[in-house]
């Protein structure tokens, strides 16, 4: 039962991320597309929210309720709650809830009309969900022999690395 469970927790944290990355890649489009000149504009606008809209409400949504409900139960299975590793790992995942409740706003913006930042400052908060995924990631797999020290100077080797690459990416575009 553990392993069928923990199975489906995995299946279901990866929807969930895909979800994540694409609904942000989809704010970058939309906001792209508010730069353009009718009818383009307007097509690229109702299509770009009617592919938001799919992807929250019938993979996000759901694989982040399941995600939760299986985690949960396999927590319990296990009795993780007074582990450090656990607890770490709980508060990570409640910032990535407070993300994933945060890209809700901004796509309930967007169908609004609202378009409140820029491509590249998407593109900077679509990292953001890789940060969480790298710490979790590793506190799971690595639990009580986890190195703080290693780890918060990989993250932050990550997140300079991401950013770099965000800049270079905008340096290519400029070239096109």
């Amino acid at each position: 039962m553990y392993l069928y469970l923990k199975a489906t927790h995995i299946i279901f944290i990866v929807t969930w991320f895909a979800g994540l990355f694409y609904m942000v890649r989809l704010f970058i489009y939309s906001t792209e597309s508010q730069a353009k000149s009718e009818p383009e504009k307007s097509i690229l606008s109702k299509q770009m929210l009617l592919m938001q809209n799919r992807l929250w409400y019938i993979i996000t949504w759901p694989s982040a309720v399941l995600t939760l409900f299986l985690g949960g139960w396999l927590a319990y299975l296990m009795n993780y709650w007074l582990q450090p590793w656990f607890q770490i790992k709980l508060c990570l995942v409640v910032g990535l809830y407070g993300y994933h409740l945060i890209c809700g706003r901004l796509h309930r913006q967007m169908t609004q009309g609202i378009y409140r930042y820029s491509s590249k400052q998407y593109r900077i908060w679509n990292e953001v969900a890789t940060l969480f995924l790298f710490a979790i990631v590793f506190v799971v797999v690595l639990k009580s022999s986890f190195n703080w020290i290693w780890g918060v100077l990989g993250i932050i080797a990550l997140g300079v690395l991401l950013m770099g690459g965000i800049k270079l990416y905008k340096n290519l575009r400029k070239d096109d």
